[in-house]
C-alpha cells in the first residue's frame, strides 16, 4: 500500500557503479588482473617476488629440520672459576695434550675451529645462547635412562700403598702384603653366572664424555684414564665415587711410530732399561686409586720381549695389574693378568657394537666369563648403557674387570 512505484530505466542511462565491497564477477576480476599485468615492469617485479617467497621458505625448511621438535633456549654467560675441589670435576681445558687427543685418532679432522683451539687454556670463553632440541616429549624421561645403584669405593690414597717421590705417589705392596691391585679394585661377590666384563678407555680427553662414563655407566664398567691428563686424580676420585674401578693406560710404541706417535713417555721397544723403567715410573707416579695399567698402543713394544719383561716385572714388584686390549694375550707377568677378548667398537656404528657385545655375551656362556675393551666415543657409551641393563634378563652377570684377571 504505501510501496514506491517502480520505475523503468531509460535504455541509454549508463550501468550502474559496482558498488564498493562487492564482489566481481569472475570474468570481470580476470580481465582486470591481466590489465594490471600488461603494464611495464608489472610481471617481472611479481615473479621476483614469488620467486624470493619460495626461496625463503625453501631454506627455511631445508636450513632447520627439527623446527617442528620443542626446544629449549639457553643462555650461555660467563661463570668465575670455582674453588679447587678434590670431587669436582677437572678443568675442560686440558695440559700435555699435544701429542694425546681425540683429534690425532682423526675425528675432527674435517671439523672447522672458527679460529679457536679447542685445547688453549688462553681461548676465550663460549657466551652466547645455546639452543638444545629435544625429541619426543619434553616432559618424558629419555628412553634408556640408566636404572643402578652406586657405593663409593674406599678413596685414594690408602695408607701404605705408595711411597712418595720427586714425581708424585709411586705404587708399593704394603708391609702387611697387601697390593694396589686388590685394595684399589672393586668388590665383586660371583653368583655363578656367566660373567662380562667391560672396560672403557681413552678417559680425561673429552670431559663431557668422561662424565657421561662415570655417571652414566653401571658402577661395574671399569674406566681407564690416559695419563697426559691435567687434574688426573680428580677424575679418578670422581670415578671412584660414582663406584668404579680405574685403570692408567701407559703409551707403547706403535707399528707405524713415528706417524703415529702415543706422546712423550711411550715406552719404546728395544729402549734402555733405565729409560723404560722411568717413563713406566711417570705414568704410575699421575695418580693414585688404580688397581691395573693398560696399553695404548703397544704393536711394536709388545715384540720386545725383553723390554716387555722388564715392563711386567716392574708391575709385578708393585702389586699392579695388567690388563690389554688384547694385543698382549698370551704374555704373563705383573701382579694379575687379564687380555680382551674383542674390541667393541673397532666400527663405530651401534649395529656393530652390539654386535660385539652378543659375541661377548656368548663367549661368557661358553667359557664362565669375557672380557671387552672399548674407547668413550659417545655411541659407544649410548649403546653400552643399554646392553648392561638387559644383562640380568639374559642370565649373565656384569662384573669388574679385576675379577677377570688372574695371577
Amino acid at each position: 500500500m504505501f510501496a514506491k512505484p517502480k520505475t523503468s530505466p531509460s535504455a541509454n542511462a549508463p550501468a550502474p557503479r559496482q558498488r564498493s565491497g562487492v564482489k566481481l564477477e569472475p570474468r570481470v576480476w580476470l580481465d582486470k588482473t591481466l590489465d594490471m599485468f600488461r603494464k611495464p615492469y608489472v610481471a617481472p617485479v611479481s615473479a621476483l617476488g614469488v620467486f624470493a617467497v619460495v626461496l625463503a621458505t625453501f631454506l627455511n625448511l631445508s636450513g632447520d629440520p627439527n623446527a617442528a621438535s620443542p626446544s629449549a633456549r639457553v643462555k650461555l654467560d660467563k661463570l668465575n672459576p670455582p674453588a679447587a675441589n678434590v670431587h669436582a670435576a677437572p678443568d675442560e681445558n686440558q695440559s700435555g695434550m699435544q701429542a694425546f687427543t681425540l683429534d690425532s685418532l682423526g675425528m675432527f679432522q674435517d671439523t672447522p675451529s672458527d679460529g679457536f683451539n679447542l685445547n688453549d687454556a688462553n681461548a676465550p670463553p663460549i657466551q652466547g645462547t645455546a639452543v638444545i632440541t629435544m625429541p619426543g616429549d619434553p616432559g618424558q624421561p629419555a628412553a634408556g635412562a640408566p636404572k643402578f645403584t652406586t657405593s663409593p669405593l674406599t678413596p685414594a690414597p690408602i695408607a701404605g700403598l705408595f711411597q712418595k717421590t720427586d714425581g708424585g705417589p709411586l705404587p708399593i705392596i704394603a708391609s702387611n702384603g697387601q697390593t694396589p691391585a686388590s685394595a684399589y679394585a672393586r668388590p665383586f661377590k660371583n653368583d655363578g653366572r656367566p660373567m662380562v666384563a667391560l672396560v672403557v678407555g681413552g678417559l680425561g680427553l673429552n670431559p663431557t664424555t668422561t662424565k657421561e662414563a662415570i655417571t652414566g655407566l653401571p658402577p661395574q664398567v671399569t674406566l681407564s684414564f690416559v695419563p697426559y691428563v691435567s687434574n688426573l686424580q680428580s677424575w679418578i676420585d670422581l670415578a671412584r665415587a660414582a663406584g668404579h674401578e680405574v685403570i692408567i693406560e701407559v703409551p707403547m710404541q706403535p707399528i707405524n711410530f713415528p706417524d703415529n706417535d702415543p706422546g712423550p713417555q711411550t715406552l719404546m721397544a728395544n729402549a734402555k732399561t733405565d729409560d723404560l723403567i722411568s717413563h713406566l715410573n711417570w705414568v704410575l707416579t699421575r695418580a693414585t686409586g688404580y688397581f691395573a695399567v693398560s696399553n695404548y698402543q703397544g704393536g711394536a713394544f709388545f715384540k720386545d720381549r725383553s723390554g716387555v719383561g722388564t715392563f711386567m716385572d716392574n708391575l709385578k714388584l708393585r702389586g699392579i695389574a695388567f690388563v690389554d686390549d688384547g694385543q698382549a694375550k698370551g704374555l704373563n707377568g705383573a701382579w694379575a693378568r687379564a687380555s680382551a677378548d674383542r674390541i667393541i667398537d673397532s666400527q663405530i656404528n651401534s649395529t656393530a657394537i652390539n654386535a660385539q657385545l652378543a659375541g661377548l655375551e656368548s663367549t661368557a656362556k661358553s667359557r664362565g666369563q669375557a672380557l671387552g675393551t672399548g674407547f668413550a666415543y659417545p655411541v659407544t657409551l649410548a649403546v653400552a648403557q643399554k646392553w648392561a641393563q638387559g644383562l640380568d634378563a639374559k642370565g649373565i652377570q656384569l662384573a669388574p674387570a679385576s675379577a677377570i684377571t688372574h695371577q
